[in-house]
């Protein structure tokens, strides 16, 4: 249960950098829902959580313009994967009502477990976006973006509260941003078929 809590975890930070580790840190810190392992205690620390939140707020913003969007990929490459590791190496031994404290697990290991988990959704998500944006005209950005943002906000309450859902949901956003990619790369096609006609 509490690798199924990090994966969710990290595959939320993928999407969005900011949002498991906003929530994580403030189910910690405001309930006994949450019980964060000795030596992660910082995630639920007041300044953390007013840096984490401004983060967010300029990532919500960032990542629904189009072309900067795809520049604030470029810039979260580093960031997302960074969280996602922090969030799975603090996931994995967290007491949550359906998971017990885990030992005998080493801190790197699940850092560069969950850097690599979060980098993959990633990848999903900053290879599509530009294929979004030209397709749609940057119309969709917004959409799709926040449509991104609700997966990881869901993703994250799902790996806390029910983490046996975890790979339902992980399996379902890879396939929903498989299709969208696919979609956007068919009108792609059909477009410069188009021009190829005329």
């Amino acid at each position: 249960m509490g690798y199924l809590t990090a994966l969710g975890l990290s595959s939320a930070a993928g999407l969005n950098a900011y949002i498991p580790l906003l929530v994580f840190g403030l189910i910690a810190r405001y309930t006994d829902i949450v019980t964060l392992p000795e030596g992660w205690a910082w995630i639920s620390n007041g300044w953390t959580l007013s840096i984490v939140a401004l983060l967010l707020i300029v990532e919500i913003v960032a990542d629904k313009i189009p072309a900067l969007d795809s520049i604030n990929d470029i810039v979260q490459t580093f960031i997302r994967p960074t969280s996602g590791g922090l969030v799975f190496a603090s996931g994995v031994s967290a007491q949550t009502p359906m998971v017990s404290a885990m030992t005998d697990h080493s801190t790197w290991k699940s850092l560069v477990v969950g850097a690599i988990i979060a980098l993959i959704f990633h990848g999903f998500k900053a290879l599509g976006r530009p294929a979004a944006n030209v397709s749609t005209a940057g119309v969709g950005a917004p959409i799709i973006s926040t449509i991104e943002d609700v997966f990881a906000l869901a993703g994250t309450l799902v790996a806390i509260f029910l983490p046996v859902l975890v790979a339902v949901v992980i399996v379902a956003v890879l396939v929903i941003l498989y299709l969208m990619y696919r979609k956007m790369k068919g009108r792609k096609r059909t477009r410069g078929s188009r021009v190829v006609q005329i």
